[in-house]
């Protein structure tokens, strides 16, 4: 029974980075794409807590660039690498109210996501990906 669903498993591993890496990068490239629309209403209530427009700026190119990474599989272990730490950094910098108990579950799912990123750092993007396909049609590859 166990060695069937590691088969099933080993057959769908693909399939499943795939979608696992559309859906953590779902949530960085809808937030770039938010932050970019309302750019002003977002500098002024980062400001509030004393974040420079600049950092704004980085953060949206990087939700928008390690996003692309992750959902298209093209250096993908650099992509979800940033964006884990990225996720560390936020929890620890701005959801760290635990008396609030929004903010211990926005601190909580910032760790959640950071370790699904950890895990895609470490297994790759696997074979549905843009780097699968440069690779196999490079002659260096």
């Amino acid at each position: 029974m166990l060695r069937t669903f590691e088969v099933i498993a080993s057959r769908a591993a693909n399939p499943l980075l795939l979608v696992g890496r559309l859906l953590l990068a779902l949530i960085f490239l809808h937030e770039a794409v938010t932050l970019s629309f309302d750019f002003t209403a977002a500098a002024s209530a980062m400001s509030k807590i004393g974040v420079p427009p600049y950092v704004l700026v980085l953060t949206i190119l990087l939700q928008l660039g390690a996003g692309l990474m992750v959902a298209s599989g093209w250096h993908a272990r650099l992509g979800s690498l940033s964006l884990g730490l990225f996720c560390l950094a936020t929890a620890f910098l701005f959801h760290s109210n635990f008396a609030i108990r929004n903010e211990l579950l926005h601190f909580e799912k910032d760790l959640a996501i950071a370790g699904g990123m950890f895990v895609l750092t470490a297994t790759g993007a696997g074979a549905l990906s843009l780097d699968r396909l440069v690779k196999h049609r490079s002659p260096f590859g």
